[in-house]
């Protein structure tokens, strides 16, 4: 028989790991706060432009400033798991005149360019003739009748 406290010892032990093991098999859902900054949709945004048409183009700030009615602020956080170091985003829009008078990025993405290809006008000329494809000919032709005419 063990003594009881290398008994206990061993418990403990085992107690430690186990509960090691949990805690690293705990699911971390993904948290996104916040005015999603679509990167086109920045890419568009142009100082003179009046306070509906950004409005219409990123949305209504999710976080209003209570102290300056002139600045909106759209701010962007992603976190997703443990490990990885959360996302932040942050556009902050001056107006003077209800018109954009300043824009200020920090952390946006930029937008991205899809290179295009032109389309070929014509299909390409080749050297070569073609043989005629031919039909592969039937074993047996169907016999010919003459029930396929009446009058006959």
């Amino acid at each position: 028989m063990q003594p009881p406290l290398t008994r206990l010892a061993r418990l403990a032990v085992l107690a430690f790991a186990l509960s090691g093991l949990a805690g690293a098999c705990v699911y971390r859902m993904t948290i996104q706060q916040g005015n999603y900054l679509d990167p086109d949709a920045v890419a568009k945004l142009q100082e003179g432009m009046t306070r509906s048409q950004v409005r219409f183009l990123l949305g209504t700030p999710m976080v209003p400033d209570a102290f300056d009615e002139n600045r909106w602020d759209y701010l962007y956080f992603l976190k997703q798991g443990r490990i990885k170091e959360p996302e932040r985003r942050r556009l902050t829009v001056w107006f003077e005149d209800d018109k954009v008078a300043r824009i200020e990025k920090v952390n946006v993405l930029a937008p991205v360019l899809v290179p295009t290809t032109p389309a070929p006008s014509a299909p390409p000329a080749e050297d070569t003739e073609r043989a005629p494809v031919q039909a592969p000919e039937p074993d047996q032709a169907p016999p010919q009748t003459d029930d396929a005419n009446p009058a006959g």
